[in-house]
Order: structure tokens, then C-alpha cells, then sequence
């Protein structure tokens, strides 16, 4: 019974069939893993295809919103010394995009959107799509800059800031107008001034 048993199982493995058994199971191995190396590289790819679809999606909003950001500019661009004028400041000199540099540092430099000027006052004036809060802050930090600038040249002239925006949250708004900041909004296709009553705005 047991030399049945062996007879059996040697006719079962033979050693050829064991070997065939191995070949073909290291065959199937390979296989697999080629197609799982492929199936990983396919997929590889499709990620790189679909990170630079991203990055060009990223590229095209950016650059719509840097369009948007300078059509606010132009629209409350023109209309800009005009009001600030009708209140009383008697603006002579207008000037965009203005870059200020500080000699001794000049790592410290500072970009102005609008910039309204006369012998006794300085508004600077920072355009937003949609301003938030950290706009506000930054722009007091643009302040600073051009008060140092100021001194340095031996400005005397009084600076204050303003915060622009075609759409004004009223928490934004509130915000500015707390930090001593004019805020102004656009109206249809012109600008208004927000001065609440107790408005007292900061001087640099």
C-alpha cells in the first residue's frame, strides 16, 4: 500500500514535472509583474499628465486674475483724484504702478497702485478684485516703507493709505476704516469714497 502510495505520488512529481511546475510559475510570475510595471508606468504618466494639466489650469487662473486685478486698477484709476478732490485734498500729481526702493535696503521695496500727491499730503492707494484682511495689513506695511523712504528724503509731507475693491466685504470694510485706512468702492462703472461719520483716518 504505502509503495502504491509513493508509486503515486513520484508519477504526480516527477522531477521534470516539478521543474515544468516552477518554469511555468515564474513565467506566470514575470508576466505579472510586467504587467504590473506597466500598469505603474501607465499610471505614472497619466499623474504627470494630469499635474501639468494643474500647474497650466494654475498658470491660466492666475494670469485671469492678474487681468481682472489691473481692469479694477483702470476702472478705479481714472475716477480716483477726482473724489479724494471733491473732498477738500487738492491733489496735483497722480501716479500708478509706482515702485519705492529704500537706499539702505534694498530688499525693501514696495510697489503703490495709485498714488495721489500734492505739497502737504500722500495717498497711497491699494487696488484689490476683492480685498481681505491681510490686504489691509500688508498695506500698512507698504505705509511704513514709504514713511521710511520719506525721512530719508527729508519728506515732511503727511501720508495715508486706502484700500480699493470692486466687491467690499463689510467685515473688510470695517477692518480697513478701523486701521485708519479710506476705503473705496466701486459703483457701477465709477468709485465712492466710504467715509463714515467718526472716521479719522491714520497719518504716516
Amino acid at each position: 500500500m504505502e509503495t502504491a502510495m509513493l508509486s503515486d505520488y513520484q508519477q504526480i512529481w516527477t522531477p521534470e514535472q516539478a521543474w515544468e511546475w516552477l518554469r511555468k510559475s515564474r513565467e506566470d510570475f514575470d508576466k505579472r509583474m510586467q504587467e504590473n510595471d506597466k500598469l505603474t508606468k501607465e499610471i505614472k504618466e497619466q499623474m504627470k499628465e494630469t499635474d501639468r494639466r494643474m500647474q497650466e489650469t494654475d498658470r491660466k487662473i492666475s494670469r485671469l486674475g492678474n487681468r481682472f486685478g489691473e481692469l479694477v486698477e483702470h476702472l478705479v484709476a481714472p475716477g480716483t483724484i477726482e473724489k479724494f478732490n471733491k473732498l477738500g485734498f487738492h491733489f496735483t500729481e497722480q501716479s500708478q504702478d509706482k515702485k519705492i526702493f529704500e537706499p539702505d535696503n534694498p530688499n525693501a521695496c514696495t510697489e503703490i497702485d495709485i498714488l495721489l500727491e500734492n505739497g502737504e499730503i500722500v495717498i497711497a492707494v491699494e487696488v484689490k478684485s476683492k480685498p481681505v484682511k491681510s490686504d489691509v495689513d500688508d498695506h500698512v506695511k507698504r505705509m511704513e516703507v514709504l514713511r521710511r523712504r520719506a525721512d530719508q528724503r527729508h519728506d515732511t509731507r503727511k501720508f495715508c493709505g486706502a484700500i480699493a475693491g470692486a466687491v467690499m466685504d463689510d467685515s473688510v470694510r470695517k477692518y480697513a476704516l478701523r486701521t485708519g485706512m479710506y476705503v473705496l468702492e466701486q459703483t457701477g462703472d465709477t468709485v465712492e469714497i466710504n467715509i463714515p461719520e467718526g472716521f479719522i483716518p491714520r497719518e504716516w
